[in-house]
């Protein structure tokens, strides 16, 4: 675990009270298994949401109380108690302790055969490190859990992914590192008023079969806005994917609702390196929001790190969907043998089902370091959600390299940007790849279709790339001193196009 995977998951934890369980799922260890269907979980929350909110219980032993990062860091979960391990299942888990920013009280049920069977904690589960350990028989629960399986090679068990910290979860394809994130639920995020950080309280965890290629994963959300109930069917493999079904129950109206949310990092890539002082040519987790909107076309909007919050709406109707992607997959393209960024994972929402009208959502927050997860995209849906009404939500997600999706079109893989020829305007060049390309004959009859709401747009070049292989697309922006300018280029073969289009926006 990094520094940044622990502050990250617990930034929003400060914004919330405590949250207790209804009913409260701690149990005595020698307790009996109780029935389960995934229906009781939808039951829970729909209680839930009829009920005023309560805060957690927070409540942690002395001497895990203002833990700092270092000390927690070293509370780690003895592999050989791992759930499963000795049943030689394609699956186990291991669990995270409690401390630091992860005070919240999080309990995980293992169903078998249609029994829920609560899993204690035990301090005998993890060694300390310069922290007295709670007395072994007090059961304090856990903060989350993560899961392994043999993903790179069949005698081993990869991590592949972890529930830890508000509503937060991640996940990895094969040969990949941890990135982005993903969460449960977005409510009022980028509101000046302040954003909301639903939790996920409770885990209900089906035992894998023998030779199952998946695991599903059960979820209980509470917040003071909504309540809700989640199903992740998990199958890793070169593409890591979650079929998610979700109720959502809302004790209030939220007009500012995030469904499937995508949260990541951008800090410069060579479109936004201002100020930068770094020997690596870029640092991010996700370099562009890719979109598949309803009237079928096919969106990649460059990321930037601005100087002030920017908040781009996308509007559509039954989308086809959206992902933060990391296109970039050369060690070359970072230069960082430890962040290892070309190995970060893509992730792709694809809705199943019809989700209406609403826009796709994209946030850029101002950031200085790279531990802050700065960009954050979801679907927002037109209508509020309303009071004691229910919202069902189904969604694939896909993570893995660069895009999990066919894509007739080729790719904008590289966006650049620098001092134009003449003062005060800026060079932008498009780097494009795609078989697509192989349909850009004769070379004469490609052109750049390049267009800005404000400023003027001046010498539009499109030629073959012959070091890729592809073409690039340049032009040059005069802002006029606008403050704000939202650019969009295709390439085209006379007007059919060639690549998917591509947007921006410029600020200084």
């Amino acid at each position: 675990m990094h520094r940044r995977d622990v502050v990250l998951a617990g930034l929003a934890l400060p914004f919330l009270g405590p949250l207790a369980l209804e009913p409260r799922a701690t149990l005595a260890a020698d307790e009996k298994p109780t029935a389960f269907d995934p229906m009781q979980v939808r039951q829970l929350a729909r209680d839930l949401a009829q009920k005023p909110y309560k805060a957690p219980d927070t409540s942690l032993p002395p001497q895990l109380k203002d833990l700092s990062y270092d000390q927690y860091r070293k509370i780690r979960f003895i592999p050989d108690r791992a759930l499963w391990r000795s049943d030689k299942l394609p699956f186990q888990l291991q669990f995270f302790h409690r401390g630091f920013y992860f005070t919240n009280r999080v309990d995980v049920y293992e169903v078998d055969n249609g029994q829920a069977r609560h899993i204690p904690y035990s301090s005998s589960m993890f060694s300390f490190e310069g922290v007295t350990p709670p007395d072994p028989n007090q059961d304090i629960g856990f903060a989350g859990f993560r899961i392994h399986a043999p993903m790179n090679r069949p005698d081993y068990y990869d991590e592949v992914a972890v529930f830890l910290g508000a509503s937060y979860f991640r996940a990895i394809a094969k040969n990949e590192g941890y990135g982005l994130s993903a969460r449960g639920l977005a409510i009022n995020t980028g509101n000046p008023k302040g954003e909301e950080f639903p939790l996920f309280k409770t885990f209900w965890v089906e035992r894998p079969a023998p030779n199952t290629g998946s695991l599903a994963v059960h979820a209980l959300l509470d917040s003071p806005s909504a309540s809700g109930a989640y199903l992740f069917t998990i199958r890793p493999g070169e593409v890591t994917t979650f079929d998610s079904e979700v109720a959502l129950y809302p004790r209030a109206d939220i007009a500012d609702a995030g469904l499937a949310p995508l949260t990541s990092m951008f800090l410069f890539g060579p479109s936004d390196r201002a100020g930068v002082d770094d020997f690596r040519p870029a640092v991010h987790d996700s370099d562009g929001l890719a979109m598949h909107n309803g009237r079928d076309e096919m969106l990649w909007r460059a990321l930037a790190n601005p100087k002030d919050l920017q908040i781009s709406a996308f509007a559509d109707t039954n989308p086809r969907g959206f992902g933060l992607l990391q296109r970039p997959r050369d060690f070359r393209d970072f230069e960082d043998l430890e962040s290892r960024y070309e190995k970060r994972p893509s992730l792709w929402i694809e809705p199943i089902g019809n989700w209406g009208d609403g826009d796709v959502r994209l946030i850029e927050i101002p950031s200085k370091e790279e531990i802050h997860d700065n960009m954050v995209a979801f679907w927002r849906p037109r209508e509020a959600l309303r009071a004691k009404g229910e919202y069902n939500l189904t969604y694939r997600m896909h993570w893995g390299p660069i895009d999990q999706r066919p894509l007739p079109l080729a790719k904008i893989m590289a966006t650049r940007a620098g001092a134009g020829g003449a003062p005060d305007t800026r060079l932008f060049v498009l780097d494009i790849a795609g078989d697509k390309l192989k349909e850009a004959t004769p070379p004469e009859q490609v052109r750049g279709d390049v267009s800005a709401n404000k400023g003027k747009i001046d010498n539009v070049v499109s030629q073959p790339n012959p070091a890729t292989g592809g073409w690039r697309l340049s032009f040059t922006l005069a802002p006029n001193k606008e403050p704000v300018v939202e650019l969009r280029a295709q390439l085209m073969i006379n007007d059919q196009p060639l690549s998917e289009i591509w947007l921006y926006r410029w600020t200084p």
